[in-house]
């Protein structure tokens, strides 16, 4: 758990005209019985943009149960219950790597279950397990995947395991761009 930084001003342009009519309706829903148009607080688009991050963290079918997450102008506070550190990483990069967003607060527990035989899925109590801190790389100009493997691994054939580690996020190794911020795992794992 922790606070991580990212480039506000880079990433996917999720926010727009899209929340500002879905901070509308909820505004509408709230308050059926205002008739006028409803004013929009910051608050409104706040709980929008956090609506518009939880349905794209969905869209990747990470395994996250009880999934939360709060906009508060650019800090992005996401929990829940992941059932690996992997997954736990994606989610805060797929939630970091948004036009707007400049910091994310980790409040993903990581949970493991016993998957015994015969034991129902209703009467497995999670356990919660320590995770180590994730290291995530910033890209800079001109810098591709095979020279961060270089940097991280003194490999650059390595390149494939740092994509590998960011998929579905990443569609190719060689689509990736200044600002964003990859998973860097460890060989170990």
């Amino acid at each position: 758990m922790g606070l991580f930084t990212f480039v506000k001003n880079a990433g996917a342009k999720l926010f727009g005209k899209k929340t500002e009519e879905k901070a509308k309706q909820r505004k509408i829903e709230a308050t059926p019985e205002n008739t006028a148009a409803p004013e929009l607080t910051q608050e409104d688009i706040d709980a929008a943009k956090a609506d518009e991050l939880i349905e794209l963290i969905r869209s990747f079918e990470l395994n996250i149960d009880s999934l939360y997450v709060a906009v508060e102008d650019d800090l992005a506070t996401i929990a829940g219950y992941a059932d690996s550190r992997a997954t736990k990483e994606k989610a805060i990069l797929i939630v970091g790597n948004v036009d707007g967003i400049a910091q994310v607060e980790d409040k993903i527990k990581v949970v493991l279950q016993d998957r015994s035989a015969g034991v129902e899925a209703e009467e497995v109590e999670p356990v919660e397990i320590e995770v180590e801190e994730p290291v995530f790389h910033t890209v800079a100009s001109g810098e591709s995947l095979s020279k961060i493997a270089k940097h991280y691994y003194g490999d650059y054939g390595k390149y494939m395991v740092i994509f590998e580690a960011n998929t579905p996020m990443l569609e190719s190794p060689d689509l990736i761009y200044p600002g964003q911020v990859l998973r860097i795992p460890s060989l170990d794992a």
